[in-house]
């Protein structure tokens, strides 16, 4: 598309002209907020004349002037058009636009706000990406008062919002900060495949597709790759997409998700809760200490601060007296009883009603995944652990890994799982086994709760859950 140019000063000059009596423009990036070469004009003094390029979020006019906010993304400028530029601006400028801006850096006047406390007074610009008008306008295809079940639809366009926009800079700015956390605890990053054959949380839960000519699944987790670094890593760590075919329609899961994996070695389970704990806090404390991120968090979830330490502690059983104890009924209306699983539902309840994170332990065999290790004092239970957190529940999934080659085998045998699949995995045990654990952590109930969202869906790009794999 040909660029729009429209000059601002003079009537009588061409479409195409600038006033070259004017001083040439400086190019400057709208987030170049500290440029030594800038000068911000006021009364006394002229201020440097720049030209810069960005993105239409909003428009605002008045009588005598339209207000433009110009984005980059990192930072926003307030362009003022005045006199018969106030007249043109208001007729062709649309929302989410591309506009290259040239005129004179201000100081924003008394009593006056603009971001970053400057303003540019426009003397020339140029549309060189058009947006329609009417009924196409961006307002109108996804207004703020939009019906919630079509937003996916055009989640292209709603992550342009503020608030999406928000949503998804905090999510950067925590994948960046898991990596610098994991990187400042000595720990390594690593891959694991996405086509496998193995399944670790039940065949009903895998996506199945045909690999070659064989049956092979969509990765439900990285956790049996990770645990095969262990040897030649140390402690590692992986941060990839995860899948579940649970047609599950709550507002905690996702088809496809983005699991922070670890895998720790030489170390026993109280280690494992230790660096769990650490870990949610030292991310949740570097996000907090970084301005930008903490300006991100504080517009979502005001007030929120960083959990306090050390975090409430409860196993499964003294969950289930506790539940029975405060009136909250498994989901057939009956009392809890050991051996059950803990419904979503109960889970946030009692996390709520306690308000604070929980690091809930040794769960009974059956509930976990085969390869838990045993309690020592009770073979009824394993050394695994969930993390509660108010208003989402679970975020943290994790255990002791078992130990033993017999009895890891044993426990494949008694799956009845082909046991070649398997080989690479147990082979950890056969060649110089190790104590040791992980965890994964669910990076969108992370940001649910940080951020004070609803959903987990709004804490991606584009979710996948049953029935929806557009756009």
């Amino acid at each position: 598309m040909t660029a729009r140019q429209v000059p601002m000063m003079d009537e009588t000059k061409t479409d195409t002209e600038q006033d070259e009596s004017l001083p040439a423009a400086i190019r400057m990036k709208i987030s170049d907020s500290k440029t030594s070469e800038i000068i911000l004009g006021s009364d006394k003094i002229p201020g440097t004349r720049v030209k810069v390029i960005g993105r239409i979020e909003n428009i605002r006019t008045t009588k005598a002037f339209t207000f433009v906010y110009l984005s980059d993304t990192r930072a926003t400028l307030l362009c003022v058009f005045s006199d018969q530029q106030n007249e043109s601006a208001r007729i062709s400028l649309q929302k989410q636009e591309t506009l290259e801006v040239y005129g004179e850096m201000r100081e924003v006047p008394p009593k006056n706000k603009a971001p970053g406390d400057r303003e540019i007074h426009v003397d020339f610009y140029s549309i060189i990406g058009e947006a329609p008008g009417g009924s196409d306008a961006f307002s109108n295809v996804v207004p703020e008062s939009a019906n919630q079940a079509t937003l996916p639809d055009f989640r292209h366009l709603v992550l342009r919002r503020p608030e999406e926009a928000t949503v998804m800079k905090t999510r950067a700015a925590a994948l960046d900060t898991f990596r610098q956390y994991y990187k400042a605890h000595d720990m390594r990053e690593s891959t694991a495949p996405s086509f496998v054959q193995t399944q670790v949380e039940g065949g009903g839960s895998l996506f199945s597709l045909q690999y070659y000519g064989q049956t092979a699944y969509l990765t439900q987790t990285s956790q049996l790759y990770l645990e095969t670094q262990l040897p030649i890593l140390g402690d590692c760590y992986a941060i990839q997409s995860s899948f579940r075919a649970e047609n599950a329609h709550t507002r905690r899961h996702l088809s496809e998700y983005t699991h922070v994996e670890a895998e720790l070695d030489f170390i026993v389970f109280e280690d494992l809760l230790q660096h769990i704990e650490n870990v949610i806090c030292g991310v949740i404390d570097m996000l907090l200490a970084d301005p930008e991120s903490a300006a991100y968090i504080q517009t979502l979830h005001p007030g929120f601060k960083s959990p306090a330490r050390p975090f409430k502690r409860m196993r499964y059983s003294e969950a289930i007296e506790w539940l029975n104890e405060h009136g909250i009924m498994a989901d057939e209306g009956e009392p809890h009883t050991f051996g059950v699983d803990i419904a979503e539902a109960a889970e946030r309840a009692m996390t709520d009603r306690i308000g604070q994170p929980i690091i809930l332990t040794h769960f009974p065999v059956h509930l976990k995944a085969f390869y838990m290790k045993k309690d020592a004092f009770d073979p009824r239970l394993t050394e695994s652990v969930d993390v509660l957190v108010p208003d989402v529940g679970e975020v943290v999934g994790g255990g002791m890994r078992i130990e033993d080659y017999e009895e890891l085998v044993s426990v494949m045998k008694n799956n009845k799982w082909d046991l070649a699949s398997y080989a690479f995995y147990a082979d950890q045990r056969k060649y110089g086994s190790t104590p040791h654990g992980g965890y994964g952590l669910g990076l969108e109930r992370f940001l649910a709760w940080i951020l004070h969202r609803h959903t987990v869906r709004e804490c991606t790009p584009f979710p996948r859950y049953p029935g929806k794999c557009t756009p």
